[in-house]
């Protein structure tokens, strides 16, 4: 298992890191199994949030008396220093540690500098100073901030979407990375599920310097992760080919179903409804006819355009075009138009 060094931060994890966001939805139980597992198959650096609702209680309650043998990163969506304070403060009782690894701006809209007028800056200064965190880093999902978060040489690490989906600007944008000397953390490296070939996304990520967060909820597919530190997954002619066809079927504009842009205001279920199309073709049709799915997409008919959803959406998609193209597609497949 390859190991990367997030910049000089001088923090060494395998090539092979957990994504604490769907342990959310599971029970306290399963999500400390989970955690331990995961611990014990090798993994030593956990990535949650905030805002991840009860995730860091979750990871606290798992790690509790053995800090010193893992790295938690964790991240704030606060606008203000003070809010900044209150957040941290919390996450420490949370994760029941006097200190966090990397401290993120969580989903930034812009690259934040001192004296910008938020004190975000500042205070995130402040927490390393005071020891309560030990890194100052960012995430972003717009290429244009994170680039320019990464010529202001202010972050130690930049988190940000990378998958083998990924644009030449992407991996110019992980590279540059590491050139500036910071760590790149790589979120959504399924690119919300679309993705579902482990040996190919694995062999991708093995040729950057970048420490992918793999998002898991279920023993099955950490299992799944924890295989690779008993095999190396080499770039293979076959991986190649495999790649370049998921490439022509899904680059472009495609929803990674982040639900950002939720809620929707007459209940669309954007998330999933937004990548209907893909969705049905990368997994079981069948899961995705049922009459809850067909009611579901039926609500695409009651959308208002009420922009909400395109303000909120990180990747600055056309969203109320994206749903009726899916919806259409998905009445094509229903009457039988178009096979699946």
């Amino acid at each position: 298992m390859k190991t990367i060094t997030l910049g000089k931060t001088g923090i060494v994890s395998p090539q092979n890191a957990f994504g604490a966001l769907p342990i959310q939805r599971v029970d306290v139980d399963t999500a400390v199994r989970i955690l331990r597992r995961a611990y014990d198959g090798g993994m030593r650096f956990f990535d949650t949030a905030h805002a991840y609702t009860d995730s860091e209680r979750k990871l606290g309650e798992a790690f509790s008396g053995m800090r010193d043998k893992i790295y938690i990163a964790t991240k704030t969506q606060a606008k203000t220093g003070d809010a900044l304070r209150e957040e941290l403060r919390a996450s420490l009782e949370a994760l029941r540690t006097d200190y966090i690894d990397i401290y993120q701006l969580h989903c930034a809209p812009q690259c934040f500098r001192p004296g910008d007028g938020t004190g975000l800056y500042e205070a995130l200064c402040e927490a390393k100073e005071q020891g309560l965190v030990r890194h100052i880093g960012i995430t972003a999902h717009k290429i244009g901030v994170a680039e320019e978060i990464v010529a202001s040489g202010l972050y130690e690490t930049l988190q940000f979407p990378f998958s083998y989906l990924a644009s030449e600007r992407d991996i110019a944008l992980v590279k540059a990375t590491a050139e500036a000397g910071m760590g790149f953390i790589a979120m959504k490296g399924l690119s919300g599920g679309l993705l579902t070939n482990a040996d190919a996304c694995m062999a991708f990520m093995s040729q950057y310097e970048a420490l992918p967060i793999w998002g898991i909820q279920r023993m099955e597919e950490l299992e799944q992760w924890l295989a690779f530190f008993d095999k190396d997954v080499a770039m293979t002619d076959e991986l190649r080919e495999f790649i370049e066809n998921d490439r022509k079927e899904l680059l472009g504009e495609f929803c990674r179903g982040c639900g950002y842009c939720s809620p929707c205001t007459v209940g669309i279920v954007i998330n999933q409804c937004a990548r209907m199309s893909q969705m049905i073709r990368r997994a079981p049709s069948q899961a995705w006819l049922t009459e809850h799915w067909q009611t579901e997409m039926a609500r695409i008919d009651e959308c208002v355009d009420c922009g909400l959803c395109k303000t909120r959406c990180p990747y600055e998609l056309n969203i109320p075009e994206l749903l009726r193209k899916n919806l259409a597609d998905y009445r094509d497949i229903l009457a039988g138009r178009t096979k699946v």
